[in-house]
């Protein structure tokens, strides 16, 4: 999962950017400080920097310069409105992008994930839709930000309604690809487990509802 690094003096603005980061599934640490950053990236790898141009110790340009010379670390700068100058100068020193405060912290995570898919550090075997973040290969789905505690079946409903997100699944199509040739059978088995799935889902976000009942027919997920 990918691993964020921002570094930021104000409070306020950093819990409401780290929260967004973590929403769309990505792991973030917050430090105070440039020389706090480049303590924890010593013990720490990191796949993207968010830093702010304007920190009281190290200058967010210096710190980009000494976080890059072990790594060819992507970086995000967090710039004072009209600071047109900063702009250019970020841009010039290899800058990925730039975010102009006020800024919204769901349009940073998104550009975010932009960066890190243009510079090929979403891991492999991990797909990202909407809220979710599928690791097909540790089998787990995290959901808008929370780890999802599955079971084996409800895991596999769930891969394969993201497999095909906005596709309705047939009940017959779910058993063939979750149970397989397993001994239970039967639509009231599909029913139980969308369920208990639904309510997990719920758990994290009440005021949601991604899976689709088509009565008649089986269910879809759709993807926000």
């Amino acid at each position: 999962m990918p691993f964020i690094l921002l570094v930021e003096d104000e409070t306020a603005i950093a819990e409401t950017v780290l929260y967004a980061l973590r929403a769309e599934g990505f792991e973030a640490v917050h430090c105070l400080t440039g020389g706090d950053a480049l303590r924890r990236a010593r013990e720490q790898a990191f796949d993207l920097a968010v830093l702010d141009v304007g920190l009281p110790d190290i200058g967010g340009f210096a710190l980009c310069r000494e976080l890059r010379r072990d790594a060819d670390l992507p970086v995000i700068f967090l710039t004072a409105q009209g600071a047109e100058a900063d702009r250019i100068l970020g841009l010039e020193i290899g800058a990925d992008d730039y975010v102009t405060k006020p800024f919204s912290p769901r349009e940073l995570a998104v550009r975010v994930r932009v960066v890190l898919r243009r510079r090929g550090r979403v891991p492999a075997g991990t797909a990202e839709e909407g809220g979710f973040l599928h690791d097909a290969d540790g089998r787990r789905v995290r959901y808008r930000g929370h780890a999802l505690d599955l079971t084996r079946y409800e895991y596999g409903l769930l891969a394969a309604l993201l497999a095909r997100p906005g596709a309705v699944l047939s009940r017959a199509q779910l058993m063939d690809r979750v149970w397989g040739d397993a001994l239970e059978s039967g639509d009231r088995t599909v029913d139980t487990h969308i369920k208990t799935l639904r309510a997990k889902l719920r758990e994290v976000a009440p005021d949601a509802d991604p899976i689709h009942t088509h009565r008649g027919l089986g269910y879809s997920l759709d993807i926000e």
